[in-house]
C-alpha cells in the first residue's frame, strides 16, 4: 500500500483543467479567515470553475494555542477551565470529559446529585447550543431573522447558567469528583418554568424556517454523505447520525443517569444538509423530555465528594473517556507515570477536527451557495480544530 503526500502547495498549484469543450480557467478563492461564512478563524481555498466548486482545501491552525502541551503542565482540575476554550458551545460537556477520565482512572466517586446535575446542564446547554446554530444557519442563508429569535434562546438560557456557575459562555462547571457549585433552592422551578418556553420556541423555528420552501431548496439533496463514508471520516454526533448511523454515546455507553432517562436517538434517512438540520431539530425536543424526567427528582447530597484543594495522582499507564456533545464524541487520552499531578501526555480527540474534513469529500460539484449550506450544516467551532 502506498500513500501519497501532497502539501499545500502542490494543491493549490496543481495543473488547472476544463471540463467542457468551452474555453474555462479554474481558480482559486479564499473563503476565510475573514469571510462571514467561515465561523470563526478557518480558512478554506476553494478551486472553482465558474461557480462550481471543483476541490476543498481547508487550512485550520489559525487559532491554534498549543493547548494540548499546556495542560501537560497543569494538574487535574487546572486543566478544565482549558476545556471550554475548545468548544465553547459546549463548555459543560467538555469539562465532563476530563473529570469523567479522571474519576474512572483514579477511582473518586460521584454520587447520583452530581450525576443527575451533570446531566441537566449538559442537556440544557445542547439546547442553548443547538438553538444557536439554527440562528447561525438561517443567517448564512439569508434569514437574518432566525440569528435573532436564536440567541434569544441562548440567553435565557444563558442566565440560569450564570445564576449557578457565574459565567455565560467559558463555563468550568464540571471538576473530579463532583460540581464547582451547587445548584440554587430555586433552579428546578426556574428550569421548570423555561420548558415548555422552549417546547413553544422549537415550534415557532419549524414554522420560520423548516417550512421555508426557498430553505428546503437550500439544504435537501445537497451534500449527501452516506453511513458508510461517514463512518470512514471518523465522524461522530448529528454529521455521523444525519447519515443513518444511531450512534450516541448517551445510549450505547451510558454515563451520567442517562441510563435511567427515555429518549430517542433521531437519525437520518439521506445523509443531505436538510437531515443535518432535522437531527439537531429533533434532539432539541429529546433535550427537553431528558430534563423534563430529571428536573423533578434531583437527589439530596453533597455537590462534591473530594476536597478542592485533594491532590490527584493517576494511576501509571494510559486512561481515556469520551462524551457526547453538541457536536460528536469528545474524548480526553491521558498517559501518566503515576507519580506526578500532572499528564505527561494529554490529547483531546475533538469532534469538530474529524467533521470538518467531510467537506473535502462532499463538497466537489456543488456551487459556492451550496458549500456555504453544506459547512452550515456541520455546525463547526474553530477552537475545537486547531486546540
Amino acid at each position: 500500500m502506498s500513500v501519497q503526500v501532497r502539501t499545500l502547495d502542490d494543491l493549490l498549484h496543481a495543473p488547472l483543467d476544463a471540463d467542457s469543450e468551452l474555453t474555462t480557467q479554474e481558480y482559486l478563492v479564499n473563503m476565510g479567515p475573514q469571510h462571514p461564512i467561515a465561523h470563526g478563524s478557518l480558512r478554506v481555498v476553494l478551486r472553482l470553475d465558474g461557480e462550481t466548486v471543483k476541490h476543498v482545501i481547508p487550512v485550520p491552525g489559525y487559532v491554534h494555542r498549543g493547548v494540548e502541551k499546556m495542560c501537560e503542565h497543569l494538574t487535574y482540575r487546572q486543566i478544565i477551565p482549558y476545556t471550554d476554550r475548545l468548544d465553547y458551545l459546549s463548555a459543560i460537556m467538555n469539562n465532563w470529559a476530563v473529570a469523567k477520565t479522571v474519576e474512572k482512572a483514579a477511582n473518586i466517586p460521584t454520587n447520583e446529585r452530581i450525576d443527575t446535575i451533570r446531566t441537566i446542564m449538559s442537556e440544557l446547554q445542547r439546547l442553548q447550543s443547538h438553538a444557536l446554530w439554527w440562528g447561525v444557519t438561517g443567517m448564512d442563508l439569508g434569514a437574518y431573522t432566525a440569528f435573532l429569535y436564536g440567541f434569544r434562546e441562548r440567553e435565557i438560557i444563558g442566565e440560569i447558567f450564570e445564576e449557578t456557575i457565574g459565567a455565560r459562555l467559558t463555563m468550568n462547571y464540571i471538576q473530579p469528583g463532583g460540581l464547582m457549585y451547587d445548584i440554587k433552592p430555586d433552579f428546578a422551578q426556574k428550569v421548570k418554568n423555561l420548558l415548555p418556553y422552549l417546547k413553544g420556541c422549537i415550534e415557532q423555528y419549524e414554522t420560520l424556517l423548516s417550512g421555508n420552501v426557498i430553505f428546503q431548496e437550500r439544504l435537501r439533496n445537497i451534500g449527501i454523505l452516506d453511513g458508510k463514508h461517514a463512518i470512514a471520516l471518523g465522524c461522530t454526533g448529528p454529521v455521523l447520525r444525519a447519515s443513518g448511523v444511531p450512534y450516541d454515546l448517551r445510549a450505547v455507553e451510558p454515563y451520567g443517569v442517562y441510563d435511567k432517562v427515555n429518549f430517542n436517538v433521531v437519525v437520518g434517512e439521506v445523509g443531505d444538509c436538510w437531515d443535518r438540520y432535522y437531527v439537531r431539530l429533533e434532539e432539541m425536543r429529546e433535550s427537553v423530555r431528558i430534563v423534563e424526567q430529571l428536573i423533578d427528582n434531583i437527589p439530596e447530597g453533597p455537590h462534591a465528594t473530594i476536597r478542592y484543594n485533594e491532590e490527584i495522582i493517576l494511576p501509571e499507564g494510559l486512561h481515556y473517556g469520551q462524551v457526547e456533545t453538541a457536536r460528536g464524541v469528545f474524548g480526553v487520552f491521558i498517559a501518566s507515570d503515576g507519580k506526578n499531578k500532572c499528564p505527561i501526555r494529554l490529547h483531546f480527540r475533538s469532534p469538530n477536527f474529524n467533521n470538518l474534513w467531510i467537506v473535502t469529500a462532499i463538497a466537489s460539484g456543488w456551487r459556492i451557495a451550496d458549500f456555504i449550506s453544506i459547512q452550515s450544516s456541520l455546525d463547526l467551532v474553530i477552537p475545537d480544530i486547531d486546540r
